[in-house]
């Protein structure tokens, strides 16, 4: 593992540091048990993007933990436009310099991301755009797949388990003392200019999809038949694929601004806020090109998420110890972290 940086990265204002603060607090006084898994897989430095899955509202906080607290590196966060304008938390979004994005003009986001990772920087993408109600794995949006080709930049598939047990739609933040909380980078992905987003995009999935089940069947507090944050798959009481992606489809059936694109069958309707769909809208114009991106249409825009009957969707992922160290895993500030190399339980990522 290297060395822990003391120097702040001149990239993190004191707003981004000051809230990293906080949200790493709440972790430290609940002592959560956070293990970081292949770290390797993540850059010491040059910029690089984060494609997690999304089953809390702090998957932001973990998927970023290691680089920040470590290398003292900030992870920009791509996020709807509207959590910019709310009280309080908007103002620190926009102080600690996260990327908005505008429905329906995402190409504004899209060369702010590109010049972001040009710079060097870390870029979080959560590119199912909403907490999966199942705890599966929804259907991605090409937009991270687009920038990393763009900029020249590796995109790293993320895994992040058990922080909804104290955060997720639809239930109220709960105390969850020593939670045990699982954060896994894989193995990169190199998209060339040449590679189709699409294709890309489903190769990134499908390597989320392997890290996430072994992250799942591999938790500390294993998973417990019934329990309500155990996929149905694993014999949990979450929705199944077909109970969330109902939900879903019936909230999109609510929204201001309806999709005018069918969803995708079976594991979820797609985009249900606006995030990375918008940077579909800075692709959409047949032929025109902007920071090395071309852009084609066939993308739908989705509105904003509005409560129904008293579940409040997310914005689609941009809200933003006590473990002894052993067998040559490092502890700091309670947080494990191994290299998928030193543990041949640890399973890269299918390539």
């Amino acid at each position: 593992m290297p060395r822990r940086d003391h120097r702040v990265d001149p990239g993190a204002s004191w707003v981004y540091r000051f809230a990293a603060w906080l949200a790493f607090a709440v972790m430290r006084l609940q002592r959560w048990r956070v293990e970081v898994h292949g770290v390797e897989h993540l850059p010491r430095r040059g910029g690089a993007v984060i494609v997690a899955n999304h089953t809390s509202f702090w998957d932001f906080f973990t998927s970023g933990w290691l680089p920040y607290r470590e290398w003292r590196r900030p992870v920009r966060i791509l996020a709807k436009a509207s959590l910019f304008s709310t009280p309080v938390f908007g103002w620190f979004m926009r102080r600690a310099e996260h990327i908005p994005v505008h429905r329906g003009a995402g190409r504004e986001a899209l060369t702010s991301a590109i010049e972001a990772l040009e710079r060097g920087e870390l870029v979080l993408v959560l590119p199912e755009q909403t907490i999966s109600p199942s705890l599966e794995l929804l259907p991605f949006k090409p937009g991270a797949a687009r920038m990393a080709a763009a900029a020249g930049v590796p995109l790293v598939p993320t895994v992040s388990w058990g922080s909804h047990r104290f955060h997720t739609t639809g239930r109220k933040p709960r105390w969850s003392w020593r939670l045990p909380v699982s954060v896994r980078y894989g193995e990169p992905v190199h998209p060339g200019a040449d590679d189709d987003p699409e294709v890309v995009t489903q190769e990134l999935r499908r390597r989320l999809a392997t890290l996430l089940d072994e992250v799942q069947r591999g938790y500390a507090d294993g998973t417990p038949p019934g329990a309500w944050w155990v996929p149905a798959r694993l014999g949990g009481g979450a929705p199944s694929a077909e109970e969330a992606d109902a939900f879903l489809r019936a909230l999109a059936t609510r929204w201001r601004h309806p999709t005018t694109t069918a969803p995708v069958a079976a594991t979820g309707p797609g985009s249900v806020d606006g995030t990375v769909s918008d940077l579909e809208v800075a692709s959409a114009d047949s032929g025109h090109e902007s920071g090395g991106v071309r852009e084609s249409g066939g993308v739908r825009e989705s509105g904003g998420v509005r409560e129904s009957g008293g579940v409040r969707e997310p914005d689609g992922g941009h809200e933003p110890d006590g473990v002894l160290a052993e067998d040559g895993v490092r502890e700091s500030d309670g947080v494990r972290q191994r290299h998928d190399s030193d543990d041949d339980e640890q399973r890269e990522a299918a390539s």
